[in-house]
Order: structure tokens, then sequence, then C-alpha cells
């Protein structure tokens, strides 16, 4: 069962970086191995290594100073990208005979909330490898200040990413948040104020993930499970084989299979808040027609954005929020509503007021789980699997399905892949910032756009 809150807790304090070199060379021993044994990650790739050891050069010379923003598709993002650079870059480096002198390693940026779900041992990992917080949800400027501190003068260069979260899809770039482009910026002016002439970049950096055997047969027993789940029947299909894809036939009724499960849970939800919140979802009619079997792609993807908004207005109804910005800007602002409620700062209570603060707690935690459920769909379109029906499309799609059916049934499944991977990691073009310095200065916010924009063109041409 997943945690659940019933007691009101101290407040988040920030968490230093605290950066101990004994446990970079032990976590870069581990993780080869831990890659292998819980992620089922069998090969990581280094693509374009050369580049990136002649940045860690400049970075050492006093040349330059970067920030690796990464595709973030799923959480397993962070420890094959320290793969890559701990142990696939010094390779890389000496391959193409650049001396470096320091250890590959980076600061990085993680969200606050990882260790209230993975564990307090996260946030001691983390600090000791260099990794700074950041709650997204408020004007953090402790961890802001942190971020611009790390960029501008730490040991290493800094890790980001610009999506802000994962997304579930491999070959889908989610929007890039502002806030890469605006440190890009801050760095470059604290440079200027000191008198240093080191460039600044932004390098992307591309994560895709590959299957060793196409996994079809795993793809189905993992959709029939679910089917189970949902209340359906698994309609008779031939046994698929790993590795041997489906004939056209086949691709049909399993395509059809998952769109199936896709309607039937966006009815399930929609049916939820219409009963149980009395909203009115206008699609809900219309769902239970034998006409619905005929929506297409764009009209499903019309009805999870109503049942998406719906979802968060529960939410910040119940918390006092006006829905404001994108649908990622609302699920923080409730986020950090919800934490207000449970995490408070520490203060002399009478058991009664107790009571009272635990319930307030307990309440939050439960309006957080609307947000939490947007959060798994925000970046589903309708036309994923559509588009190119590929087993990493399938799979996406499937995993993603899995997460928010055990979210709904209460359960905290572990992560259980498909198959063996590999994962790609591309070093793309670094973009320089001073290109954008004299556009800063007469407009800074058209300028953090315009370095957005660029940034998101970059990643997106990374998805091989």
């Amino acid at each position: 069962m997943p945690h659940i809150i019933t007691r009101a807790k101290p407040t988040l304090a920030f968490i230093p970086p605290r950066y101990t070199p004994a446990v970079r060379w032990l976590s870069a021993r581990i993780i080869p191995i831990w890659l292998r044994q819980q992620l089922r990650i069998v090969e990581v790739e280094l693509v374009n290594g050369k580049a990136l050891a002649q940045l860690y050069q400049d970075f050492e010379t006093d040349k330059a100073r970067f920030l690796l923003a990464f595709r973030h598709p799923t959480v397993d993002d962070p420890p094959c990208i320290a793969h890559a650079l701990w142990n696939k870059l010094p390779q890389a480096a000496a391959e193409a005979q650049i001396p470096l002198s320091r250890p590959l390693h980076t600061h990085f940026v993680y969200e606050r909330g990882i260790p209230l779900w993975a564990g307090r041992w996260t946030g001691w990992l983390f600090s000791r490898l260099g990794g700074t917080p950041i709650r997204r949800g408020t004007l953090d400027s402790q961890g802001l200040r942190s971020i611009r501190e790390l960029f501008a003068t730490g040991e290493f260069p800094v890790a980001i990413a610009p999506e802000g979260a994962t997304n579930g899809h491999n070959e889908l770039v989610s929007p890039i948040e502002p806030g890469i482009a605006q440190f890009g910026f801050w760095c470059m002016d604290a440079l200027d104020k000191a008198d240093r002439d080191e460039a600044v970049l932004i390098v992307p950096l591309g994560v895709q993930y590959h299957f060793v055997t196409e996994p079809w047969g795993a793809l189905v027993e993992r959709l029939a499970q679910l089917e189970a789940d949902s209340g359906l029947s698994a309609p008779k299909q031939p046994t698929l084989q790993d590795g041997q894809p489906p004939t056209p036939e086949e691709d049909a009724l399993l395509y059809q299979r998952l769109l199936r499960l896709g309607k039937h849970l966006l009815t399930q939800v929609e049916t939820f808040y219409q009963t149980y919140y009395g909203y009115r979802l206008p699609s809900l009619d219309d769902a239970a027609t034998p006409e619905a079997t005929t929506q297409t792609n764009s009209e499903f993807a019309a009805r999870l954005k109503r049942l998406l908004d719906t979802a968060l207005t529960v939410a910040e109804e119940s918390f006092g929020i006006t829905a404001k910005g994108s649908l990622s800007d609302r699920c923080r602002r409730v986020e950090q509503a919800g934490w207000d409620r449970i995490y408070r700062d520490e203060v002399k209570a009478s058991p009664l007021e107790q009571g009272l603060n635990n319930l307030v707690a307990e309440e939050a935690d439960l309006r957080i789980w609307h947000m939490r459920l947007v959060e798994s769909l925000v970046s589903v379109t309708g036309r994923y699997v559509a588009e190119a029906r590929t087993i990493d499309r399938y799979a996406d799609t499937t995993l993603l399905m899995w997460k928010i059916v055990n979210q709904i049934c209460g359960r905290r499944a572990k992560r259980r892949y498909l198959g063996d991977r590999t994962v790609t990691i591309t070093v793309g073009e670094p973009l320089p910032i001073s290109q954008w310095r004299e556009a800063y200065r007469e407009n800074r916010r058209q300028a953090v756009a315009d370095l957005t924009q660029k940034l998101q063109v970059a990643m997106e041409a990374l998805i091989l």
C-alpha cells in the first residue's frame, strides 16, 4: 500500500549539497551492477562522448561553465546518466587523448519531494553526491540561490531536467521550463560581475531506451492483467512471442485492446468525478454509446483534457487556489498547498491542536491524490501509439496505464520492466548563452522565451 499521511510533520528543511568523494567513488562501482539487476539496463552507450570530454577539459581550465540539460522520460534516467559520466566518459576521453585531472561528475538538481516517497536515505545520498533540492510549487529562494552558486562557482558542472518531471514517453519531449534558460543568464551575469571570461553553455543531453529483444509476449501479458484489474474481459488473441513482431492483423487487435482499455479507464474516472464531486463532463453520456468506439484520437484527447482540468479543480477548490497557468504549473501549486498543510513549522501544540493539525494533514494528503492522477496523465496526447505503432510506444503507454491503475487501486507496485534494455545517452550541440547577451539586456522575458524554444528544438532533435 502507498504511504498514507495521517499526522502533521515538521517543515521540509533544505538539504544542502555536501559532496563527498568517497560516496561518488563507491557509487560509480556499484551502479553498473545496480542498473543490470534492478532496472534491467544491460548497456549504456554514450554518443559524442569526445565532445563532452572536451567540455570537461574546458571546465577544468576555466574556459567554460556548462549545464547539462537532460531528457527525463523515466526515473531511470539519472542513474543511467551517472553511469555514462562516471564509467563511459573516462573511456571516451582516453580514446580521444583528452587529459582530465578531476573526477567526471556533476552537481545536480532534484525535486525536494523525492526523499518523501523514495526514502530519507535518498536525501543523504543526493547531498553527498553534490545534489541540491528545489521546491517547484513556490518561490524557493534558498533552492534557487544554491543552483545559481553551483552553476557559477561549483566544483563540477550542473545537471538538470528541463522538462521538470518524467513524462513516461520515450519519444516525446514535454514543454521545456523557462527556468533553465534563466539559470544560464544568471550565470552569465555572475561571471560578468566577477570579471570572468568563461563561456556559459547549456548542453542538451538525449536519453532514449531500446529493448534488447522486443517484448511482445510480455506486453500482452501486462495488458491482460490491466484488463482484468479494470473489469474487462480479454479478447482472444494469438499468443505473441518476444522478438517476433505481430502480423498486421495481430497488431490491429493489440491496438484496439489498448484503445479500449484507455477509453474504459477514462470513462470510469469521468463517472467518478461526476458521481461523487458533481462535475458535469460533457463527454460522459456519449462515452456510453456505441458510437464511442469510433471516436478519433483528437476526441479522446479532448475528453482527457476536460478530465484533467476537473481533477485539478477538485484539489484547487479544496485548497482555495485559483486555477492559473499550464496543467504542470497548477499541479505544482496544488502540491505546495498540500505540503504547507502537512509539513508545518514546529510549534508547541496542545493534544487538541495537534489532533486538528493531523486532520488537516490527512485531508491535504488525500486531496493531493487528485493532482498525482493529473501528473501521471499530463503528457498523454491520444496520438502517441497511433503515430508509430512500435514496441517502444506500446510499452510506454501500457506502463503508464499500469502506473495509473495501481494508483487508483491504492497499490504501490514495484516497477516491473517488460524486458532487458539498453540506453543511449547523446550529447547535443552546446547552446552558448553569450549569443543572447544583447537580447537579454533589451528584453529579458523575450530572451528567456527564445532560448527556451531553442533548447526545446535541440532536445527534440536528439530523439533517434
